[in-house]
């Protein structure tokens, strides 16, 4: 039996409190601000099956779908109030998920444990022989560990620890720390490839750059071992964690990248030929590093290796930083896709490949870009606490047509933009609401009415969004891998009339 949660929110104004001033605007129309849609009520859509009957005199307004089988409905409540029900259920797209997920293998696992370690959309977004490999996978590299953990011991004698003590056990205990050490720092990886793994696709050049800032961090440690050698355990072991998450950041970043590379379905040479580039610098870096070593005086003074290794670091981020801002991607990624459709709002022009990919920032986070976006928010959050029931019905009835619903927190400097999609969203709604957001950034006056320039930017979208699309193909960009994601754990199910 499921347990329902009431929630009722008072009546006050919507967002902004002052009074928005008649004006002209750029299109010749005066703003005014649009009355609610109660007075001409469509037939109701018919209510969700998968949920308790509601009653009549409380008729459901709309349905939120959470990815943990949580569904949350706003009801009519006093023909003023919206009242919100919290409740658990099981919707047919998650019996679905759930036979997919109950294969034997995997059936004593619990669904957190299945989200960390299967790709999202599994099985349909990978191969069927996916699971079976990486069951057979995984003990191999078990016994691979357990080899490397046993002749570990014997390279440590070999060079001399344990020794002069006669006997292996000083081998076998240095040998023990020494894989410790590894232990920690691939918790690193298996966290990162665990919570991460959907990063990677949409902005490799950031990420591949994020492993190296990480990396470095890593070295650091390594590198103050020898002012502090009683701690060296730990901090060998933070410098190897730090250095594991770089790899776990750098290694699937960089397939996304071969893969790029790969324009005629040679990923696994394009992969040999770079591991041949890869070892030739390995070894001539080798090389190098051997000879500076070998400068007298160097080794002795650690100031000076310190001041070597940091000016060498200094470099090899710099190079990252150029190797990756040469890369020419024709997909369209958010910060990609920031940069088009800026430049559509402004100009009705969308820049080409080469010259959109000079002017993403790979460094910068989506949270520090222009104009402040939340996707995949709840309606709840949406409205900001604002329940009245003709805000929503006028906030419903202009994104009946669209598979999103966008809506504008107008703060004291800059404005806060949300946008909640709805079931069967893909990628081109949430590049359709990008460009709305943009448009209502650059054209957005405090002084008006929200709901105007809310109706106002859906009109522009109507007129100029095919245009944009066209210009898109006429570019060469690919609309058919744009890496978009429609955010899963909030989706509205169920709009109906009020």
């Amino acid at each position: 039996m499921s347990q329902t949660a009431h929630l009722s929110f008072p009546h006050r104004a919507f967002l902004s409190r002052r009074r928005p001033r008649r004006r002209r605007s750029q299109y010749g129309v005066a703003p005014r601000p649009l009355r609610s849609s109660r007075g001409s009520p469509r037939a109701a859509q018919p209510e969700d099956a998968s949920l308790p009957r509601c009653e009549a005199r409380s008729p459901v307004v709309l349905v939120e779908r959470y990815g943990d089988g949580t569904a949350k409905r706003y009801t009519l409540h006093d023909n003023s109030l919206l009242k919100i029900s919290l409740e658990k259920h099981i919707s047919e797209e998650n019996e679905l998920e759930d036979t997919h997920f109950a294969d034997p293998k995997l059936a004593l696992l619990p669904d957190s444990v299945k989200d960390f370690i299967l790709p999202s959309g599994f099985p349909e977004s990978v191969s069927d022989d996916y699971l079976q490999y990486l069951l057979l996978q995984f003990p191999t590299n078990v016994t691979a560990w357990i080899c490397h953990a046993l002749v570990t011991s014997s390279l440590l004698k070999a060079v001399g620890v344990g020794s002069f003590s006669g006997s292996t056990a000083a081998a076998s205990a240095a040998a023990i720390r020494w894989v410790s050490k590894d232990g920690i720092g691939a918790v690193g990886r298996l966290l990162i490839g665990g919570r991460f793994g959907n990063l990677f696709d949409d902005d490799p050049k950031q990420w591949r750059m994020y492993a190296d800032f990480i990396g470095s961090t890593g070295s650091i440690f390594d590198l103050t071992t020898q002012l502090y050698p009683a701690y060296f355990l730990p901090l060998a072991s933070l410098g190897n964690l730090a250095k594991a998450v770089a790899r776990g950041l750098k290694d699937p970043s960089f397939r996304v990248i071969q893969n790029h590379f790969a324009t005629s379905g040679n990923l696994g040479e394009v992969a040999a030929k770079e591991e041949v580039w890869e070892v030739a610098a390995q070894l001539l870096g080798l090389a190098i590093g051997i000879l500076i070593l070998d400068t007298p005086g160097l080794v002795k003074s650690y100031p000076s290796l310190a001041f070597t290794w940091t000016s060498m670091r200094f470099v090899h981020l710099w190079l990252r930083y150029q190797s990756l801002s040469v890369l020419r991607f024709n997909t369209i990624n958010l910060k990609r896709a920031r940069i088009l459709v800026k430049s559509h709002v402004l100009s009705s022009k969308v820049p080409g490949c080469d010259e959109c990919n000079e002017r993403e920032n790979i460094l910068v986070w989506q949270r520090f870009l222009k104009p402040y976006i939340r996707f995949g928010v709840s309606f709840e959050e949406m409205m900001s606490g604002e329940k009245a029931i003709s805000q929503v019905s006028e906030l419903l009835k202009l994104y009946r047509k669209e598979e999103y619903i966008l809506n504008v927190n107008p703060r004291y400097e800059d404005i806060e933009i949300f946008i909640a999609f709805k079931v069967g969203a893909t990628s081109s709604s949430v590049l359709r609401g990008l460009w709305q957001a943009n448009w209502l950034y650059e054209n957005w006056d405090n002084a008006a009415d929200i709901y105007y320039q809310l109706a106002l930017s859906l009109s522009e979208v109507e007129k100029r969004f095919e245009d944009f699309l066209q210009q898109l193909d006429e570019a060469g960009w690919d609309r058919r891998n744009i890496a978009l994601k429609v955010p899963k754990e909030i989706l509205i199910d169920q709009i109906s009339a009020i």
